[in-house]
């Protein structure tokens, strides 16, 4: 038998028991039925940090942001593409620096775009600049469940 995941719904925050083996299966939340995996980085709050981040146990990469960043815009399709081909072997999501001030604060965000790698709410990588897909994939690898 498969190691079992907790990980949070993206949708409704409900804690959802996975089997590592069924990650592929396209699991939804047995909550509100929803998919567990949409492809795409969830946008990151306050409100559902704890869930998404914290209490999953899959790894998270979150790409700190900013809409009046050059950079940011030119790296937002790219991680966008990146999640599509890696998930559900990781979370990816964003959190916009203006709108949650206080959580990039509570990590340090000196320039964006800056990706941290989190492990059950704790760091593990940090990069700051854009980079191209290749790149990312690469950086991400040994990090991936």
């Amino acid at each position: 038998m498969s190691e079992a995941l907790l990980l949070a719904c993206p949708h409704c925050r409900a804690m959802n028991r996975v089997q590592r083996a069924r990650l592929d299966d396209a699991p939804s939340c047995g909550k509100c039925k929803q998919s567990l995996f949409t492809g795409a980085p969830i946008d990151l709050t306050s409100a559902n940090y704890d869930a998404i981040v914290s209490r999953s146990e899959l790894p998270v990469v979150v790409d700190f942001w900013a809409s009046w960043c050059g950079p940011c815009k030119m790296m937002a399709p790219i991680f966008g593409q990146v999640a599509g081909e890696l998930e559900p072997r990781m979370r990816f999501a964003k959190l916009d620096t203006e709108a949650e001030q206080a959580l990039a604060g509570r990590f340090g965000i000196r320039s964006i775009p800056t990706l941290i790698v989190l492990q059950r709410g704790k760091e593990v990588a940090r990069q700051a600049g854009a980079m191209q897909a290749s790149q990312l994939k690469q950086w991400l690898t040994p990090h991936l469940a």
